[in-house]
């Protein structure tokens, strides 16, 4: 099972960077009052690792509750 794991983490990662790789071309992003100019590569890793940092802290949070139940 960790095999399967390690081997679905990789293809997903791979096909990742290939998405990121192909979009290239630079993107206008509005954050609030902010106009920022960056190529859509950047914008997609980014928004990415945000979202990959988020599961991982709701992950954490959820286990720490489900800890704090138990015992």
């Amino acid at each position: 099972m960790a095999k399967f794991k390690l081997l679905a983490s990789l293809v997903l990662a791979v096909l990742g960077l290939i998405i990121v790789l192909q979009n290239t071309n630079s993107v206008e992003t509005r954050l609030l009052f902010i106009t920022v100019t960056m190529p859509q590569a950047i914008l997609l890793f980014t928004t990415t690792m945000v979202g990959f940092a988020l599961g991982v802290l709701v992950a954490l949070i959820l286990s720490g509750r489900q800890q704090k139940a138990a015992g």
